[in-house]
């Protein structure tokens, strides 16, 4: 089943408009149904395999959503970042860096993206997917200018500015606290202080207007593992 619009309709002839509505209506509906009634109630319902593996069918395109936004918003985003004499050497528009060390390397830059709009709270997964991308431009040696196109900057720079505990964004990668262990030791505790010393380290850009369809929705990473 791949038609999007035979998905749609099959998951609507048992949805409806409202599925709150519809599960209420079912739950009121199947008390006293025995084992004879199934089959007709099932079919009153709108019930069937049909629906299941529609439902299933979207599960799984939903699943590539994050990983689609990735790959459209770098390249929508070239023409605006790309300068005359500039030309892409490499880019990794899925999930992960797929072998890559950054999401786009061109002969003049380094950079990393993330198309997610943080509501401003308590965002610890996000925080620390940022810092690991601001981290790595940083200390990649490189001649290259370095930048970190995200999704409106304030909660970003907020986090980055601000005394969290390094300790504490760096608990869940091993690696990455490795990384930063070897080089600096004990010498930062919080984000903000590593930040203060290497603000000019990577250049931070909002990418919101070139791509306002995603700036007007609220695109939110999943709590169980970002995508890049």
């Amino acid at each position: 089943m791949t038609n999007p619009a035979d998905i749609r309709d099959l998951l609507l002839r048992f949805t409806g408009p409202d599925l709150t509505q519809t599960l209420a209506r079912i739950e009121s509906a199947v008390r006293g149904v025995a084992a004879k009634d199934c089959a007709s109630f099932l079919e009153g319902a709108g019930v069937g395999r049909e629906a299941l593996a529609a439902a299933a069918e979207m599960k799984r395109l939903a699943g590539q959503i994050n990983v689609t936004i990735h790959a459209l918003g770098i390249l929508l985003c070239l023409p605006h970042i790309l300068e005359p004499e500039e030309r892409v050497e490499c880019v990794s528009l899925g999930a992960g860096n797929t072998g890559r060390e950054f999401d786009l390397e061109t002969n003049l830059r380094v950079a990393e993206f993330k198309f997610i709009r943080w509501r401003g709270g308590a965002e610890s997964i996000r925080q620390n997917s940022v810092f690991k991308d601001y981290l790595l431009l940083a200390e990649h040696l490189t001649a290259k200018r370095k930048y970190l196109y995200l999704l409106g900057t304030e909660h970003a720079l907020k986090f980055l500015r601000g005394g969290r505990a390094l300790s504490s964004v760096l608990s869940r990668n091993d690696k990455l606290q490795k990384i930063f262990a070897d080089r600096f030791g004990e010498a930062f505790r919080t984000v903000g202080e590593y930040y203060a010393v290497h603000a000019g380290a990577v250049q931070i850009e909002d990418v919101s207007p070139w791509l306002s369809e995603l700036a007007e929705e609220l695109i939110a990473e999943p709590d169980a593992g970002p995508v890049d």
